[in-house]
């Protein structure tokens, strides 16, 4: 590699590296908590799921029709938006608001319990948890907070590949994970980073390129309701919204997913004018019955008026990795054991992160010069003579 070669990559690897990093350490120290955001919640009683047992709801219990009565007679005038089931315990969740297009922060969010029929109650305030989130997934800025945080994550990604590219040749003249203990503090800080930085690679590419997709998740949503959604619903373009007074039975709906789509369980249904659904339509979400593929979803869509099926069919491609990358960015894929990993690692990237700035502070013009010779150097000795 021609020294000029490694320079232009070593300008792309400090800009995007130092244009990221202050939003990158903010993402891991958020995140943290958020990995073990469950047991968080069963540790200070927000975790209603693990008060109940038997049947999981998504199999049976009280009728569905009969819940969505007990949730509406909670919040009188408003209208349903979203059911919600879990796979291991009796309870589900009913979101309401006072119209089907109500902004979140209109909308309500109960719990029941599907073997009794009772209310449990509403969400928890959330507290400190609920701006931990927020702050990690918008800055609290809604849709533009989220794409400015997936631009940062896209820089993290281009700062690890301009690393890598970086890292290869000067190694070349090192063994692997070489720490020159008797040098400099700048030596031994710049070895402790790059050491890290090539330890964690995956994971930290992993939790990027995850991160940058769930940052698209509105745009992405939105993509599929005005493309392969409308196409399955394009006989109902031009007719008005489905007045609530007549939905039909949220149990003769299910019924008709479940005939289209067996052997899978339902994950939430969506109401007729929400974003998930249309204006004349129970969407009906589906997930599939293994570890990996109960993240990727098949909406079933069914007349809400008739009950009858009108289409279903599999979300696609760029959808089902927003529906797997969310679990995978915060490692709940493999309980507790995974979790601890993903805290280990994350706390070696905030390491990496906070040593590149160290460096960073501790430039100079000739360290610079001198880092990209080592460098060059490491390249030109691996060259065949």
């Amino acid at each position: 590699m021609k020294r000029s070669t490694i320079k232009a990559w070593f300008l792309v690897h400090k800009w995007s590296s130092l244009v990221s990093t202050l939003f990158l350490l903010m993402l891991c120290v958020t995140g943290l908590p958020l990995i073990f955001h469950d047991e968080i919640d069963a540790l200070t009683g927000e975790d209603y799921e693990a008060s109940l047992s038997g049947a999981p709801s998504a199999d049976g219990g009280v009728p569905l029709d009969d819940m969505l009565d007990v949730a509406l007679a909670e919040r009188p005038g408003e209208v349903p938006l979203f059911m919600a089931f879990s796979q291991d315990s009796p309870l589900l969740t009913v979101t309401t608001g006072p119209a089907p297009d109500a902004p979140g922060s209109d909308m309500t969010l109960l719990f029941l319990d599907r073997s009794s029929g009772e209310v449990i109650g509403p969400a928890p305030s959330g507290g400190v948890m609920e701006f931990f989130l927020q702050l990690h997934t918008d800055l609290f800025l809604g849709l533009p907070g989220m794409l400015f945080l997936g631009a940062m994550g896209a820089l993290f990604v281009v700062a690890l590949v301009s690393g890598v590219v970086l890292y290869a040749p000067f190694m070349r003249r090192l063994r692997f994970g070489t720490l020159r203990t008797d040098r400099s503090p700048r030596v031994k800080t710049l070895d402790q980073h790059n050491l890290l930085g090539i330890t964690a690679l995956g994971w930290m590419l992993v939790v990027g390129v995850t991160g940058t997709i769930n940052a698209l998740a509105d745009p992405l949503v939105d993509n599929w309701r005005n493309g392969e959604l409308a196409e399955m619903t394009a006989q109902y373009a031009n007719d008005a919204p489905l007045d609530p007074a007549h939905y039909s039975s949220l149990d003769a709906a299910m019924a008709s997913a479940q005939s289209a789509l067996s052997g899978r369980s339902p994950q939430f249904i969506g109401f007729p004018g929400g974003d998930w659904s249309t204006g004349h339509h129970y969407a009906v979400f589906f997930q599939g019955d293994r570890a990996l593929t109960q993240h990727l979803l098949t909406p079933a869509l069914i007349d809400a008026r008739s009950a009858e099926l009108t289409d279903a069919r599999a979300m696609p491609m760029v959808n089902q990795a927003l529906m797997m990358s969310k679990p995978l960015h915060f490692g709940d894929y493999g309980g507790l054991p995974l979790k601890l990993i993903w805290a280990i690692l994350t706390l070696a990237t905030i390491w990496v992160l906070w040593t590149g700035l160290i460096l960073w502070f501790r430039r100079s013009s000739s360290r610079i010069e001198r880092r990209i010779d080592e460098i060059a150097t490491g390249a030109a000795r691996s060259m065949p003579v």
